[in-house]
């Protein structure tokens, strides 16, 4: 389903992407089409794309064919979603003590939806790191 979403092909698409919107939370998704895990997630964020639209705006970014950020955002996970809000990185407290970066695939549609409006409610008030309404930590995990 990722041929839903928009992709960005270059890293000025990707620059211009973050620095163009003014109002909304840019989410971008880095990783591969092709992998299962992006699929997953993929599936989870062209469903919800409609209900945050107003919000928060969707881009997919192939890591192979954009390599221009895998260094800087250490994006060697086979999945990696990411917050913008007005030129900033916002990071999110998931509990799993990476902050930068949600690194795996979140299969509730509701739980992505909360933690997008976590972001941009943080990141209207001008906070660089929101803490997540779930705590993510393997300790909770039986």
């Amino acid at each position: 389903m990722a041929y839903l979403l928009p992709h960005l092909h270059s890293g000025w698409e990707v620059d211009q992407a973050i620095v163009t919107e003014e109002d909304r939370v840019v989410l971008i998704r880095f990783g591969r089409d092709t992998d299962t895990t992006c699929m997953v997630q993929d599936e989870i964020l062209m469903s919800i794309a409609e209900k945050v639209k107003n919000f928060a705006v969707i881009y997919l970014v192939d890591i192979d064919e954009v390599p221009d950020f895998n260094g800087m955002y250490e994006l060697y996970d086979p999945c990696t979603t990411m917050f913008f809000y007005r030129n900033k990185h916002i990071m999110v407290d998931l509990g799993t003590g990476n902050n930068n970066k949600i690194n795996w695939a979140l299969a509730d549609k509701q739980e992505m939806i909360d933690i997008i409006e976590i972001v941009y409610r943080g990141a209207r008030k001008g906070r660089g790191l929101v803490v997540s309404p779930k705590d993510y930590s393997t300790k909770y995990r039986y």
